[in-house]
């Protein structure tokens, strides 16, 4: 099947509201990526039609629950969650932040030919990264723990600021070991079509 009928099949049963010139974007977007794979090793997954359901279905699924305009992809590799959602949302601005050269490189060219005006992407180790005003949320699918997410991306946000842990399996041992300082606001089970094994939400808040 052509990606941009499998594309146009998965978002029939998702729900969400995608036009054609997002639907193309985003396959634009998969055929990068799968160019590039094959000489920076930028994902595991190797299959384009896969890449439709695991990375981009994945990402978008979690776009309806995050507030705000102003967005940080912490750790984005190649650029997930932050290229797809900023796909979704043209009014949105997304800083995509990754300390290794090879997938800002990639990021940018993706920027110019898929002509993204929202997206900037940033090397960075996300701990020396200091932005001018804090986001309205920083999201993150790569960091092992909600602890760690905290510990290096606390000076991202302010009490009105959310981070947003995409997660697999709900991770009830993460949360009971939460700092003081942080609470759940909330957690959403995420359904991705055609994607095997549990998908998570979970958005955390700085305590008043």
């Amino acid at each position: 099947m052509a990606l941009h009928e499998k594309l146009t099949d998965l978002i029939a049963k998702s729900g969400l509201v995608v036009n054609k010139q997002q639907i193309d974007q985003l396959v634009a977007y998969v055929q990068l990526l799968d160019k590039w794979n094959k000489a920076y090793n930028l994902t595991s997954v190797r299959d384009p039609q896969e890449m439709l359901v695991k990375h981009i279905l994945d990402s978008l699924m979690n776009g309806p629950h995050l507030n705000g305009e102003n967005f940080i992809d912490v750790g984005t590799g190649p650029g997930l969650p932050g290229i797809p959602l900023a796909i979704l949302y043209p009014e949105r601005n997304f800083v995509l932040l990754d300390s290794l050269g090879k997938r800002i490189t990639f990021l940018r060219q993706v920027v110019f030919q898929l002509n993204l005006k929202n997206v900037t992407p940033v090397q960075s180790r996300v701990e020396k990264y200091l932005p001018q005003t804090p986001f309205d949320g920083v999201l993150s699918r790569a960091f092992a723990s909600l602890e760690d997410m905290i510990n290096w991306c606390h000076h991202l946000i302010d009490e009105k600021g959310r981070f947003y842990a995409l997660k697999g399996l709900y991770p009830t041992d993460e949360l009971a070991a939460l700092p003081e300082n942080i609470e759940l606001v909330n957690s959403v089970e995420i359904n991705v079509p055609e994607l095997e094994g549990e998908r998570h939400l979970i958005e955390l808040k700085k305590s008043q």
